[in-house]
């Protein structure tokens, strides 16, 4: 079986999830004797992304305009991949890239699945862009894929809202390669950026409006002496937040406890996991938070909204859920730090749980057995014509 991934970015500071999904997924393919193809942008691309991904043939077209990575019209070289696939996985949504694959995929009658991993409802900038690409051609990405992936069941009304049939949608989680997040160097991790030795909540993720980091200062600076014990580190690039947030954490005397630490990969993301306390993850809009799976594969609990499609954490004892905003941090972080005794053994649990519903090696096979269930139906299909 020959898999073509599609995602229009494989740079982790600008894709986020999607592009360690990507990554991730492609290697476990190989590993599990599947023929794995991955088609890109440049935009963003280095040789320690293609590393991480060994057997999988990257094809990265020419990047012609980074803030939309907008790729060279190659349709020559994306017809070759598309017709030599046996199945094509479309990450993301708002691309042009997955519009000229999916006119390949038309013209050469190839199955494909959609996973936009909560990507469908128009959402921050650019909606007028994005309300004319549905229109064109978005819409019918969605609907004609032979299967829609959600990555939560939350994901479900998104399909439904563009037209897409119930029958349709599989729910396949996130996952976690374990052997990433072995690295712990706590103090090594305080010193080399300069923390000093007090309790952490932390954030990880790009600072943009959707991922809520205001919300997370805003609580964190209203909560004042009472968690002065307490130190707030943001890790993450820029998504155009870093200057406001850095002016309103100034404003506060207790600002000094807010640190900015900028992008982490490798030892230094999973040391970060390690020494800390407590994760917080404010988003406003998430289908389900990889930062999530990566703080629990650290033994780490997570405070997240009731926005993130991921509220088994709550259940399983892991973590909390709060609404998505300044005030429900603020109460989710006091309930939490109220039984700071607690929070060991709330990551313990959330780590078990990761271990048995997320890792990669398992959900892989999830994914194979869907494409052969595609592939015989395919089969069956054009036997009746």
């Amino acid at each position: 079986m020959r898999v073509l991934n599609v995602n229009n970015i494989l740079d982790p500071r600008i894709g986020g999830g999607t592009v360690e999904r990507t990554s991730q997924m492609s290697r476990h393919l190989v590993k599990a004797g599947v023929e794995c193809s991955v088609l890109t942008s440049s935009c963003g691309m280095s040789e320690d992304r293609v590393a991480c991904m060994p057997g999988v043939s990257v094809t990265a077209l020419p990047c012609l305009n980074q803030r939309f990575q907008l790729p060279r019209l190659s349709l020559g070289k994306i017809c070759r991949l598309v017709k030599k696939a046996d199945v094509i996985h479309l990450m993301n949504h708002w691309t042009v890239l997955n519009a000229l694959v999916y006119l390949a995929i038309r013209r050469y009658r190839k199955p494909y699945v959609v996973c936009p991993a909560g990507a469908l409802p128009i959402f921050g900038r650019s909606r007028l862009i994005k309300q004319v690409y549905n229109a064109t051609i978005g819409r019918r990405i969605v609907v004609d894929a032979k299967r829609f992936i959600a990555v939560t069941s939350s994901e479900i009304p998104h399909y439904l809202a563009y037209g897409g049939e119930r029958e349709k949608v599989v729910v396949i989680p996130n996952g976690i390669s374990a052997e990433n997040f072995q690295v712990r160097d706590d103090h090594g991790f305080r010193q080399h950026f300069k923390l000093p030795d007090k309790p952490i909540i932390l954030f990880v993720g790009r600072l943009n409006a959707i991922k809520g980091p205001d919300l997370l200062l805003d609580a964190f600076l209203s909560l004042g002496a009472d968690f002065s014990n307490y130190q707030l580190v943001f890790a993450g690039p820029d998504g155009g937040m870093l200057a406001g947030l850095r002016r309103e954490a100034a404003r506060y005397p207790d600002g000094d406890r807010v640190h900015f630490i900028g992008y982490l990969a490798g030892a230094e993301k999973s040391s970060a996991y390690h020494a800390a306390s407590l994760l917080v993850i404010p988003s406003r809009q998430e289908a389900m938070s990889i930062v999530a799976v990566e703080a629990g594969i650290c033994g780490t609990p997570v405070l997240l909204t009731d926005q993130c499609g991921f509220d088994s954490i709550a259940e399983i004892g892991g973590g909390l859920v709060v609404p998505a905003s300044a005030v429900g941090l603020v109460a989710g972080i006091r309930q939490l730090i109220a039984i700071d005794d607690e929070l060991p053994s709330m990551g313990e649990r959330l780590r078990q749980y990761v271990c048995r519903d997320f890792l990669w090696e398992n959900i892989v096979g999830r994914y194979i057995s869907l494409y052969e269930q595609m592939l015989s139906e395919a089969v069956k299909k054009n036997g009746r014509q």
